[in-house]
Order: structure tokens, then sequence, then C-alpha cells
């Protein structure tokens, strides 16, 4: 198959961690070929989706790990699937992108994830659509509403909705030490919505990282563990990335969720979950397969490119 990878510049990768690094490279090992291209490099012209895109070949060396030919204009019909993998913040420079790989799949494109799904699919307020597996939850940009909801739990944690890697979550506890304050940065005094979730103490234990490829639920997950005084796990802040098997709750929530985010054009889903509950969805470019891997042995890269090889010849754009 020829496969295009929407991505960051290729020099920024950490190849051993990138996700999109080991779906290259297992492409790469079954004989596929590799071409990228980012978001500016796209155009509508002449009446069709064209990109400036590049072949690229992995040269096995962890220093210099990839051989990248000069860019040439192509449809994005030319290759069987291209997939969508640029890092947020999910911004309206983001948004026109989808536009494109949009017109371009009804071209005849086959893009994974399906960019109306990744332009739907808020990665926070996504979780609203299935509200029996989380904890409460508020999303408003109401300072009384915020108040009141800090009142009747106490213990509460905020966060805007177009944030990435933990940037901007604060927690208040019962003493409401800065509530207001924190309501009025988040919110821009009541210009921005934000979420308010009930704090969920198992943070502690980590927060999960569950995949989900093809419909199916990856068996193992990546706790993200909090270190020192942080709340947050996120592995951009220091939290500490622990794989272990997914639990019977967690196993019944993916389960519930996979064949229905498939159905709506999602192959490749990160969920995340704390305890019981599950606090995002992540369609933009999900990651966490190399920690899995090196820590299990499970090859979530060779899930992916089996799903994707499945999905690619019956996607109806």
């Amino acid at each position: 198959m020829k496969l295009a990878f929407v991505t960051d510049p290729l020099a920024g990768f950490k190849i051993y961690k990138d996700s999109t690094y080991a779906m290259m490279a297992e492409a790469a090992r079954r004989g596929h070929e590799i071409h990228v291209f980012r978001h500016k490099d796209m155009a509508f012209e002449g009446g069709r989706v064209v990109a400036n895109v590049s072949r690229v070949t992995l040269t096995g060396d962890d220093d210099d790990w990839f051989r990248q030919d000069a860019p040439a204009a192509s449809g994005l019909t030319a290759f069987d699937a291209v997939l969508e993998r640029t890092d947020p913040p999910f911004n309206m420079e983001y948004i026109y992108a989808t536009y494109l790989l949009e017109l371009a799949q009804k071209q005849g494109a086959r893009i994974f994830n399906k960019p109306e799904a990744i332009r739907s699919f808020n990665e926070k307020l996504a979780i609203a659509q299935f509200p029996q597996f989380i904890a409460p939850t508020l999303v408003t940009s109401d300072a009384a509403r915020i108040k009141a909801f800090h009142a009747e739990h106490r213990d509460i944690i905020l966060k805007p909705l177009d944030g990435m890697g933990g940037i901007g979550i604060f927690r208040v506890k019962g003493d409401a030490m800065n509530l207001g304050s924190i309501i009025e940065t988040l919110t821009g005094n009541g210009s921005a919505t934000i979420m308010v979730q009930r704090y969920i103490p198992e943070i502690t234990a980590g927060d999960k990282r569950i995949l989900l490829i093809g419909g199916e639920v990856v068996p193992y997950c990546l706790a993200r563990i909090p270190q020192g005084t942080e709340i947050r796990g996120n592995l951009a802040v220091g939290g500490r990335g622990e794989a272990r098997e997914i639990s019977a709750r967690d196993r019944e929530i993916g389960e519930s969720l996979a064949p229905v985010l498939l159905q709506r054009g999602l192959l490749l889903v990160g969920l995340d979950a704390i305890g019981d509950y599950m606090t995002e969805l992540n369609v933009t470019s999900p990651t966490c397969f190399q920690e899995i891997r090196q820590q299990t042995g499970f090859d979530v890269a060779a899930m992916f490119v089996d799903a994707l090889e499945r999905h690619a010849a019956r996607w109806n754009g």
C-alpha cells in the first residue's frame, strides 16, 4: 500500500517513544510505501485537494533515521490510506485542515481518522455523549454554576476544552482557595467554556490510556502516574508511564465504545480513564504505542497496521 502520513516535522520526532514512528516502521517492515506531508502543504486547486507530498525511507539508524525525497504535488486519492497524525493544539488551522481532508475524502481519498469525526469529537467534551461512564461533570462558562458545583462536590478539577498534555488543569479543594481567580483565568471572565469534574482520588494510581483500534480494545493500557506534588499524570509534565493489563471496568468501557466509535469513522482512539471513570476521548493523534510494547511485548503498532490494512480496502468516503 501507499500510505501518506499527515505529521509534524519528522526532524522533531523522538523515535524511541513516538507512536507515529512506530506505525511507519511497522508499515515499512511489511513493504508499504511511506509518504508524508503537513497541513500547510495542502491546497484546493483545480477542483481537487492536492498536497506537496514527500516519500520517506526509514534508515534503521536511531540518530539519522529517515531520508526524505523532494516534495511533489499529488492528489490524495493516489494513496491507499491517509493518516492524520498531527498533534494538537486543535485550533482553527487544524479545523481548516479537516475541511480540506473531508473534501479529499468526498473525492475518494481514504482518511483515517475520518476528518469530520475528528472535528466532531472535542477530546474533552466528547465524553458527555457517554454519561454512564463519567464522573460528575459540568461544562459551562458561568462562574455561578461552577461555584455551585464546587459547593456540592468540594474537591474539583477545572480544565480548558482545548488543552493538551495537562496544560491549564487546576484542582480546587474544599477551602475554595483561588477558585474565583481560576474561574476568571480559564473562562476569560466568562467568555470561554471550560470543563469541571469531581476530583477522582484514584488519579494517584494513574491516568490510564486505553487504546481502541479498529473497534477492538488493546489488552494493555499505560497508566500515567503523577509524581511528587503534581496532580497531573501526563507524560509531558513528568508523569511516570506504567503499562499494565486493563481492568474489567476499563474493558467494559472500551468494549462498549469501540464499535460505536469505529462506526463513526474513528479507527484509532485513546480513551483516558481514572479509576472507574472515563475522562477524555483522544482522536487527533493518540499515543503510548511504544511504552506499551517496551514494557509488555504487545505490539500495538502491528495491531494498528493490521486494522488499517483491513479497513483501507473497504472504507467508504
